[in-house]
């Protein structure tokens, strides 16, 4: 397999790589192409189709008239490498193996991801952007882990500059012209990561892939070329310069989605292909002052109602929770629907595993959304409804139940209980006049974790190196 070959010359935006795959085997061959991309740290209201001012985002908009946007779809933690355990896995945080957040944890060897599922049933599999569940020389890298080619960054840390002097492919590391780290250098990574994501889908696209794009815009450090079409929407704005930059670096995700939808037309397959957008997790209250407590942009706050999600990234509160959700896939998915279903991270798994006809593992959490996606007439069942939902970070645990959510926000503190269908900002703590639900919240909690076993370093020196 030759999944990493790059030329000796690495020009400004285009690395050349060579993707070497196993032939897809005839029966895959009528499955469902799948596009599923993570925008780190992009909030429920960044979105101009939410109503927000300050964000133009035609494209993802479009993704929402022509499919499905959700409106309680969850994060499986709220931060970024814990999340993406919780979907690549189909475990929730109280079996996840990566449950902190320092940046290059790794998930163990033995265990199944999305992309190691679909692998075995003939599809190619690509990640871009940032893993964030197995730093270089662990247990968790991607290529050991069913995609044929990953992309990008392997420990986020690395993942913070966008002028890095290396990205990885497999391991291996890339060297990006003229970079020298943080916020220097000549060679922006995003647009290398982007185009060797479109290359990856060219080159696969008479076979079904999976191409899982856990892209790091818009998180920071905030950098956007000054010559960026994005940057020239927004530098004239008479806002705070990382203000600007992130609303640029916004647009420019958008226009990434517009080239993607423009490329599956193009390629004759936009009619066989699920393009998910969600984010990773709640928003941060970014560029915060006196006049903007919850950050400049105020992620968490309705901008039409000024309703707002309590708290934000890093907590169980629904700011630390709610992120963007959108589906689309023309002659499947119903266009201009809004749906209130309840679901998280963890069911994206068994819900691709039963989009394409295999079995998911057998120790995940995560239940199908298909029927929600597609309609229960085409997945030929009723939609399966939790029973509950939950959540463990640091100190705080966390359960859903239907619009009940019980939070402890710190291991000696009481539970707080509110009713979301009344209180979605979680402002008023109904325990007391509640005390048997409560209790059955308390014990689901009880029930659901285990201790966390994640996976080892055999070389930490080489995750070290990508710090």
């Amino acid at each position: 397999m030759r999944a990493c070959r790059f030329s000796a010359i690495v020009l400004w935006m285009v690395v050349g790589v060579a993707y070497g795959v196993v032939p897809s085997p005839a029966a895959a061959a009528d499955k469902p192409n799948i596009v599923y991309i993570v925008s780190d740290e992009l909030g429920y209201y960044e979105l101009s189709c939410m109503g927000h001012p300050h964000f133009k985002t035609p494209n993802i908009d479009r993704m929402a008239a022509e499919g499905i946007r959700f409106t309680q779809a969850l994060a499986g933690a709220p931060v970024c490498a814990p999340t993406r355990c919780t979907l690549l896995t189909g475990k929730h945080m109280g079996h996840a193996s990566v449950r902190i957040n320092p940046g290059g944890t790794p998930i163990r060897a033995e265990e199944v991801t999305i992309g190691s599922m679909l692998k075995q049933v003939g599809y190619a599999t690509g990640g871009f952007g940032k893993w964030g569940i197995g730093g270089r020389g662990s247990t968790g890298v991607p290529e050991k882990h069913g995609f044929d080619i990953f992309f990008g960054y392997y420990d986020q840390v690395h993942a913070h500059s966008y002028y890095t002097p290396y990205l990885l492919c497999n391991s291996k590391e890339v060297p990006l012209p003229g970079n020298h780290g943080l916020s220097v250098g000549e060679t922006y990574s995003h647009y290398v990561i982007w185009e060797q994501a479109k290359k990856f889908i060219r080159e696969n696209h008479d076979r079904p892939f999976f191409c899982y794009l856990p892209i790091t815009p818009p998180h920071g450090i905030h950098d956007i070329p000054e010559t960026d079409p994005s940057w020239q929407l927004y530098k004239d704005k008479p806002w705070p310069r990382e203000a600007k930059v992130y609303a640029a670096m916004v647009n420019m995700i958008d226009r990434n989605v517009g080239e993607l939808l423009a490329m599956l037309k193009e390629l004759g397959i936009e009619d066989n292909t699920l393009v998910f957008l969600t984010g990773d997790n709640g928003a941060a209250p970014y560029f915060a002052d006196a006049e903007h407590p919850r950050g400049f942009h105020a992620g968490n706050v309705n901008p039409i109602t000024g309703v707002e999600f309590r708290g934000g990234k890093g907590n169980l509160y629904e700011g630390g929770l709610r992120v963007p959700a959108i589906a689309r896939w023309p002659g499947h998915i119903e266009p201009g629907r809004v749906s209130d279903l309840l679901w998280y991270f963890p069911d994206i798994m068994p819900t691709i595993a039963e989009l394409v006809g295999v079995e998911p593992p057998k120790d995940i959490d995560g239940i199908s959304i298909l029927p929600e996606l597609i309609g229960e007439d085409e997945a030929g069942h009723p939609q399966q409804q939790h029973d509950f939902l939950y959540w463990e970070y640091g100190k705080q645990r966390a359960v859903r139940m239907g619009n009940w959510k019980a939070i402890q926000p710190g291991t000696n503190a009481d539970w707080e209980l509110y009713d979301l269908s009344k209180d979605v900002s979680e402002t008023t703590n109904v325990a007391a006049e509640h005390p048997d639900i409560l209790a059955k919240m308390i014990a689901y909690a009880e029930a659901s974790s285990v201790p966390a076993e994640p996976g080892t370093f055999l070389h930490p020196e080489l995750n070290e190196k990508d710090r």
